[in-house]
C-alpha cells in the first residue's frame, strides 16, 4: 500500500530469475509481440485489400485477428515494462483492469468462432440460403454482439469484485488472470453465482453451439461427397484454432485451483504460453490452411523477394 497516494499495489511472484535474465525475457517476448502484431495486421490486410475475400467467413477471420492483437497488447505492454523493472508490481485497479481485458477479449473470441461455425453451417448445409441469411446487417450484428455482449457481461463481474476486500498483496503469477480471486479476503457466493452464469454463457454455450454446428457439418458432409472437401478446406483451421483455444481456456480456469500444487516454473511456462501460442497460432493456421489468403500471401512475398 502506498500511503502517500492511497493506492494498493499488488506484486507479481510469478516471474522466474528476472533479475539476472531481464535482457533476454525482454529481448524474447519484444520479438514474440512484433511477430504477433506484423503477422495479424499483414493477414487482416490481405483481406481488407483484396475484394474477393469481403465475404462474411473472410470478415469473421480478420475480426478474430484484430482480436489477437487486442488481446495481446493488453497483456505484453505490462510485461516488457516488468522485465525491465526492478520491482513487478501492479496497481489495483490496473491489475482489475488488465484482468477485465483478459477475458472480454478471450470471450470475444469464443463468441467469433461461433458465428464463424455458424456461417461455415448455413454455407454448407443451406448453401441456396446463404446470402440471404449472412447478409452485411447480419455480420455486422454479429461483430457487434461478439465485442459487446462479453463487454457487459465481465464489466459487471469487475465491478463486483471491485468492492471486494483483498488481504494478499501478492500473486503467484505474470499477469492478472484468474489468480486474481487469490487475493480476496472472503469469496463470495454472489460473485461465485455470477461468475459461474459468465461462465456458461461466454465459454460454455458458444463451444457447445460450435460442436453441434460442426457435427451437423460433418453428418452433411459424410452422405454428400461433394462438399467434403469444401468443407475439410474452410472448417479445419477454425476447429483447430478452437482446440488450440479452449484447452488454454481449461488451463487458465483450472490456473487459481492448481496454483499451489505447480511450480514456480511450470507455472511461468504455461502462463508464457497462453499469451504467445494463440495470438501466434492464429495467423499461422488461416495463412497456411485457407486457400484464397495463402494465394496472396505467396504473390506477396514473391513481390518483396
Amino acid at each position: 500500500m502506498d500511503y502517500r497516494s492511497n493506492v494498493t499495489y499488488i506484486t507479481f511472484g510469478g516471474h522466474v530469475e528476472v533479475q539476472r535474465y531481464r535482457y533476454l525475457y525482454f529481448v524474447f517476448m519484444f520479438t514474440v509481440y512484433m511477430l504477433i502484431i506484423s503477422s495479424n495486421v499483414t493477414i487482416v490486410s490481405i483481406i481488407m485489400i483484396h475484394k474477393n475475400l469481403h465475404e462474411p467467413m473472410y470478415i469473421f477471420i480478420a475480426a478474430l485477428l484484430i482480436n489477437s492483437v487486442l488481446f495481446s497488447t493488453a497483456i505484453y505492454p505490462k510485461l516488457l515494462i516488468d522485465f525491465l523493472s526492478v520491482k513487478q508490481i501492479i496497481s489495483y485497479p490496473a491489475c482489475l483492469f488488465q484482468w477485465f481485458s483478459y477475458y472480454w477479449l478471450a470471450a470475444t473470441d469464443f463468441f467469433l468462432l461461433s458465428f464463424m461455425a455458424y456461417d461455415r453451417y448455413v454455407s454448407i448445409c443451406n448453401p441456396l440460403k446463404y446470402t440471404t441469411i449472412m447478409q452485411k446487417t447480419t455480420v455486422n450484428i454479429f461483430l457487434f454482439s461478439a465485442w459487446i455482449l462479453p463487454a457487459c457481461l465481465f464489466s459487471v463481474l469487475m465491478f463486483l469484485s471491485a468492492k471486494k476486500a483483498i488481504c494478499k498483496l501478492h500473486l503467484k503469477g505474470i499477469l492478472c488472470n484468474s489468480t486474481v480471486q487469490t487475493l480476496y479476503c472472503v469469496r463470495s457466493t454472489l460473485l461465485n453465482i455470477y461468475g459461474l452464469t459468465v461462465f456458461v454463457t461466454a465459454l460454455l454455450l458458444p463451444v457447445l453451439f460450435i460442436l453441434f454446428t460442426y457435427t451437423r457439418i460433418l453428418v452433411v458432409s459424410y452422405r454428400c461427397r461433394g462438399v467434403r472437401r469444401r468443407a475439410a478446406q474452410t472448417c479445419l483451421p477454425h476447429l483447430l484454432v478452437l482446440i488450440n483455444f479452449s484447452c488454454l481456456a481449461a488451463y487458465d480456469v483450472l490456473l487459481a485451483r492448481l496454483e499451489p500444487e505447480s511450480s514456480k516454473i511450470v507455472r511461468l511456462i504455461m502462463a508464457l504460453q497462453v499469451v504467445i501460442y494463440h495470438p501466434l497460432f492464429n495467423p499461422i493456421i488461416y495463412g497456411l490452411k485457407m486457400t484464397r489468403i495463402y494465394d496472396h500471401l505467396k504473390k506477396l512475398f514473391c513481390r518483396t523477394v
